[in-house]
């Protein structure tokens, strides 16, 4: 008996010590656990790819072992950004076209394309980021300086929020458009019978429908390009708000492969054909992909005034924005995707397209109280239809209250502003609130967020006294935005969000501590590591 005994007592001392070994430990932190206490930790470790345990250094270091044991000197550690709204892809696609944010004038939006074309030399030229709202000039552009400039290349530069473009008329060729040319849920803007070149919402797709298409090396290029991005800003999760089949199986193919790390939650675009695809199929999830919700358009933006109002716009008299889908598309879709086990994330801006959403998703849901329905934006909202939040998810971005304050009020009017951007009311009604940038309208940087959600103040700090400060957010709250109630906006809260036992490591360590740090201060935060699973996949150089 004698030998079997000792193999007994190696395998047990063998298997106490494997339950002991870890991956990694961190040590000498200052970790926000962003737990259901708000816990803070000095340290913890990873194993396999997923906390294991959290605590104290003396903790942690009495009961694991590891090869890998990192000293934080006192950093603060908090759980991987979640960009709850945003465009992935979009980000990747747009490294290959003209940058057009910043932009004071039209004329310095043609000289940037001038520049852009005299390196690169591409036979169709795409641009975003305008906003005739920052020119002085502030009415749409025309497109006669660029028709002068590119006779024969077409052209279109996208505005900063995605919803008008200006083509030169060799775009506008390239889909026959005319003065007398319709859509609906879009308009042509002409002007005393010409065509001025900008399109609205729907009306882009009159010529980027016949755009050329990108490759498949394009896309996978785009995407890892967007990964490097984003992970520079520590966000080990990212929301697509739009992708199609192609683009979502392409991911999933590159994340298999390892050549994708991100983890990506995908809305799938809610066309009639992805709708007859994707709800023939069981939602998709694995470790790194979540697909299981559609993403509807119901209105434009209040930008380019597009976003469906119930009164008129205050600087437009008589023109209330538009439904990008008609009221039955709405009606139908919701009935479609209720039957099923998918979400239904809505963008809706202006407070008569959140009020028709509202009563649409309490129509066909019929009292199911967790489908975590999400209202994407959810940014002016009439005051009887906060409450109607109770059980829809919002999903706002905070920097669109601090780069659209400057006219907003001139949009909506001095009542009517009051119920927008109000994202402490959109707390009070659900509870929670998931938290975005819908990048690149605007910039990634995720500490421009938590400093919008909290301060209220642009990057210059104004307004000195904040704008609309009773709606800000605590920093607690803005953190949990942005991880753990990202995390329930996705139905993930139960593997991410939080330092947590059995949950992913995904973690970050900053260069600042944000929950204590100068408010000012917070603009200028920077992420020294990122890592996602365990794994270190961001360093940043020194």
């Amino acid at each position: 008996m004698k030998p079997i005994i000792s193999l007994l007592a190696l395998f047990l001392l063998f298997s106490c010590n494997s339950e002991q070994y870890a991956d990694l430990i961190i040590t000498n932190s200052k970790t926000y656990t962003v737990d259901e206490s708000f816990s803070q930790a000095e340290a913890f470790a990873v194993r396999d790819g997923k906390f294991i345990a959290i605590g104290t250094d003396d903790e942690i270091l009495a009961t694991y072992t590891s090869e890998q044991i990192v000293d934080a000197n006192g950093q603060a550690i908090v759980p991987g950004f979640i960009d709850a709204h945003c465009h992935f892809l979009g980000l990747g696609v747009n490294q290959q076209a003209v940058d057009l944010v910043g932009t004071t004038s039209f004329e310095e939006v043609v000289q940037r394309v001038v520049d852009f074309q005299k390196k690169n030399q591409l036979s169709h030229i795409t641009g975003r980021g305008w906003d005739q709202n920052d020119w002085e000039d502030k009415r749409f552009p025309k497109k006669t300086l660029l028709d002068s400039l590119f006779p024969d290349t077409p052209i279109s530069l996208t505005r900063i929020d995605g919803h008008a473009i200006i083509c030169n008329q060799a775009a506008l060729d390239l889909g026959g458009v005319t003065a007398d040319s319709k859509t609906d849920g879009g308009e042509v803007v002409v002007e005393d019978g010409e065509l001025t070149g900008v399109l609205i919402d729907n009306a882009e797709n009159l010529v980027m429908n016949y755009w050329p298409g990108m490759s498949a090396t394009d896309v996978t290029n785009a995407l890892k390009k967007a990964e490097e991005i984003c992970f520079e800003y520590g966000l080990t999760t990212v929301d697509d708000a739009g992708l199609g089949p192609n683009e979502i199986n392409l991911i999933e193919s590159l994340q298999a492969k390892g050549e994708l790390k991100m983890r990506v939650y995908a809305m799938v675009s809610a066309s009639k054909e992805n709708l007859d695809y994707y709800l023939e199929r069981d939602p998709l999830k694995t470790e790194r992909l979540n697909v299981g919700s559609f993403k509807f358009y119901a209105d434009g933006a209040l930008g380019s005034r597009g976003a469906m109002l119930r009164a008129p716009y205050s600087d437009k008299p008589g023109h209330l924005g538009l439904m990008v889908n008609s009221l039955e598309t709405l009606n139908e879709t919701a009935e479609r995707i209720a039957k099923s086990d998918y979400q239904m994330n809505t963008h809706a801006i202006g407070d008569s397209a959140n009020h028709a959403v509202l009563a649409t998703y309490k129509r066909v849901l019929d009292g199911q109280q967790d489908r975590r329905w999400r209202i994407e934006h959810a940014q002016v909202i009439s005051p009887e239809d906060f409450d109607h939040f109770n059980n829809i998810v919002p999903s706002v971005q905070p920097t669109h209250a601090t780069s659209d304050m400057y006219w907003a009020e001139d949009r909506l009017g001095p009542e009517r502003v009051k119920g927008a951007y109000a994202f402490k009311q959109l707390l009070e009604s659900y509870g929670q609130l998931a938290l975005g940038t819908d990048f690149p309208v605007e910039q990634v940087n995720p500490f421009y967020t938590f400093y919008a959600a909290v301060a209220r103040q642009d990057l210059e700090q104004f307004p000195e006294d904040g704008y609309q400060m009773e709606n800000a957010l605590s920093r607690e709250e803005t953190l949990k935005g942005m991880t753990i109630w990202a995390a329930h906006s996705n139905f993930e809260e139960d593997e991410k969000g939080s330092i947590e036992p059995g949950k992913f490591a995904d973690f970050i360590m900053l260069d600042r501590d944000i929950m204590t740090a100068p408010l000012n201060d917070i603009p200028d935060a920077k992420v020294d590591a990122t890592y996602l699973g365990g794994e270190l996949v961001m360093q940043r150089k020194k």
